[in-house]
């Protein structure tokens, strides 16, 4: 705990007393069995500010299933292997306005996702980097750790069997991709590699020092490392804002107002530009499939400290 002038740990501790208030009005990812056992009433935040310091309130240390926050680790890592112009004409940046893990836009617009946060767009992104690398979650796990400043963080493999053994629509994804001539890789291997990086397991803190770079045009203020350029970080923060919560994203910009990324793990990590990284855990899921008090955190958050990016 910080004792500056500047303390956010009591601002922290309020929006927890407010945000669960709004636990046992939504539903865990129970079409993952690995996620259905995690206990519902969890709930931690981390802030962590460009200058380095870090506030903390709730089980903000405790270690959660990451699942599509991943995506934007993996955008990156594939604009760095094949570049953007290559990337771009595969993926595009537009909202889908559809669920996440619809397969209907993907079969009328040609194999062309939307952009690279629904499912369709990831798995593109992903078969990137599957078919660039021989060791694709190698690289990605080297990439978050170096994001992160943390050498211990893990692929929990119970996670990645459970996504496996009920991917079922995700391999539809895969194989339609595969057929509209838009994923390279082998499926097998692309979504061998797909549900490995969706059951990386971090904590609030650890996903909230993660988003730094993006907070801080590109560098991570904890090593001093330059790990993206301004305006790679200027973009990826653009794409956050307008696709980063699926078709519930129009919804998010209007009561928060920051680009943010959430996962069906329940977690949101979230990006106030020269200022903060957040994340904000809590597994109970509104009907889009968006962390239902992490939401509200988020919103409490802006609201109460009057930062968003409009």
């Amino acid at each position: 705990m910080s004792n500056n002038a500047n303390d956010l740990t009591p601002l922290l501790e309020n929006i927890e007393t407010e945000a669960r208030k709004s636990i046992g009005r939504g539903k865990v990812a129970d079409y993952i069995p690995a996620l259905a056992r995690v206990p519902r009433d969890r709930f931690g935040m981390a802030v962590c500010a460009v200058d380095g310091t870090e506030f903390v309130t709730g089980d903000a240390d405790s270690c959660f299933s990451i699942q599509s926050i991943s995506k934007v680790f993996t955008l990156e890592l594939a604009l760095k292997m094949v570049g953007s112009a290559a990337l771009w004409k595969r993926v595009g940046r537009e909202p889908s306005g559809n669920a996440f893990n619809s397969l209907v836009q993907l079969e009328s617009e040609q194999g062309l996702p939307r952009n690279p946060f629904i499912n369709a767009g990831a798995l593109v992104v992903t078969d990137a980097i599957t078919a660039r690398t021989v060791s694709p979650v190698l690289a990605l796990l080297g990439s978050v750790r170096r994001y992160a400043a943390r050498q211990d963080i893990y692929i929990d493999e119970e996670v990645a069997r459970s996504e496996a053994e009920h991917g079922h629509r995700n391999a539809a994804i895969a194989h339609l991709l595969k057929a509209q001539g838009n994923l390279n890789a082998k499926v097998e291997d692309v979504l061998s590699v797909y549900y490995r990086q969706c059951a990386i397991a971090m904590s609030c803190r650890d996903v909230a020092r993660a988003f730094l770079p993006l907070a801080a045009g590109g560098r991570q203020p904890r090593t001093g490392e330059k790990l993206m350029t301004p305006l790679r970080a200027k973009r990826i923060n653009s794409l956050l804002l307008t696709c980063g919560l699926y078709d519930g994203v129009g919804n998010f910009a209007f009561r928060v107002g920051i680009p943010a990324k959430s996962g069906v793990g329940g977690g949101i990590a979230a990006v106030i530009p020269g200022k903060y990284a957040i994340c904000v855990w809590s597994p109970e899921l509104d009907e889009l499939g968006n962390s239902l008090a992490g939401t509200r955190a988020l919103e409490l958050f802006a609201r109460k400290t009057r930062l968003s990016i409009f």
